[in-house]
């Protein structure tokens, strides 16, 4: 089941790059829910390609179609079926790619897995499968709005050597992270940001970043014990994702140049609960959610698929010369940010199922 991902609300994605086009079936959404096809396209309106400067130039509308699981805009608590068609795809654009393995790129490894590799595009290992992904987070988002108060928000953090820690977790809105084309809230980091990605495209390059998220009015008690702690599962759907390369929740790896006794997370009351003086832990201790905001940085490489020219070699071992064709991001980290948040929501709204068994 390498395209499915969940035990309750459980996703199936399915699709290539530049095939009819790709989609999702989800199972497990409760029933009589409220749903429509809007409710979705916003979210795949932020993930779309061909959005600004700092993108892909393929341009594609991405239009949600509902096949099945709701009717009279409620979930039966069916499987929900979903498309989106491809419509700008371009598979002539690798046609001499097609015999060389792209450096970096998963080319050879899906050969290499399956004795077979779709021509164009990156296939399965192509961003585009993400399409699914976020359709049915979306679905997951709303389940946890309107069931627990959740909210998830996402930005861009980092952008090569241009960082900022300068974002209040509790407070940042979607729409301050959309206020830039690189989807971060910060405007000074933000300015600079644009400049490294720009720079990159100009060098017929690519750069990498990272990604934060913040997900908040979690309840304590989400993450099961061992295996699937609630930090296990999110990194588990973070490097899932493509060109990621790194996950850290809380103080991540800054906290291993820090004492107990400065790290701990000392109890407070607040109000009727109890909770933390700091967040350290990033909500979560012993695998399992604590009531306080839950947040994680996850970390992106370089797109794979540069117009440079770089030495290597075929299938064959035939020493080439390869100068990728095709439209692709010089930095995919702010369309990176609405596919992080749904990841998220996915985990949650399963491990949320997961825990409401119990009660």
């Amino acid at each position: 089941m390498s395209s499915s991902f969940g035990r309750f609300f459980k996703i199936s994605t399915f699709g290539e790059s530049h095939c009819a086009g790709v989609g999702v079936v989800v199972d497990g959404v409760p029933p009589r829910m409220q749903l429509s096809e809007a409710d979705i396209q916003v979210q795949l309106d932020r993930r779309r390609p061909g959005g600004n400067k700092l993108g892909t130039e393929r341009n594609e509308a991405d239009q949600v179609q509902i096949l099945s699981g709701v009717e009279n805009g409620l979930t039966l608590g069916s499987p929900i079926g979903m498309l989106v068609k491809n419509k700008d795809q371009r598979p002539g654009d690798y046609g001499s790619m097609s015999q060389i393995p792209r450096p970096s790129h998963a080319d050879y490894t899906y050969r290499a897995k399956y004795g077979i590799h779709a021509s164009s595009g990156g296939g399965r290992s192509s961003a585009r499968e993400t399409i699914g992904r976020v359709a049915a987070g979306a679905i997951a988002e709303k389940f946890l709005l309107e069931q627990y108060g959740i909210e998830i928000v996402a930005w861009v953090s980092g952008v090569g050597l241009q960082q900022t820690d300068e974002i209040d977790m509790a407070t940042v809105t979607r729409e301050q992270v959309d206020a830039s084309d690189v989807r971060c809230p910060d405007a000074v980091a933000a300015e600079k940001m644009t400049e490294e990605i720009v720079a990159a495209r100009a060098d017929k390059d690519s750069i990498g970043g990272v990604v934060t998220c913040v997900c908040r009015n979690l309840p304590a008690g989400l993450g099961e014990p061992a295996f699937d702690r609630l930090e296990a599962k999110l990194a588990h759907a973070m490097l899932s994702l493509p060109a990621t390369k790194g996950f850290e929740i809380g103080s991540g790896f800054a906290g291993t140049c820090q004492r107990g006794s400065v790290h701990n997370d000392p109890y407070v009351m607040k109000g009727e609960r109890l909770g933390t003086l700091s967040n350290r832990s990033g909500g979560v201790q012993g695998g399992i959610s604590n009531g306080e905001d839950a947040y994680f940085r996850v970390a992106f490489k370089p797109p794979a698929t540069i117009g440079q020219e770089q030495k290597t070699v075929d299938y064959e071992g035939n020493e080439t010369i390869l100068a990728a064709k095709g439209r692709h991001d010089p930095c995919v980290v702010p369309r990176a940010v609405p596919i992080v948040e749904s990841m998220a929501a996915l985990v949650l709204a399963d491990l949320a199922l997961i825990q409401k068994m119990r009660s």
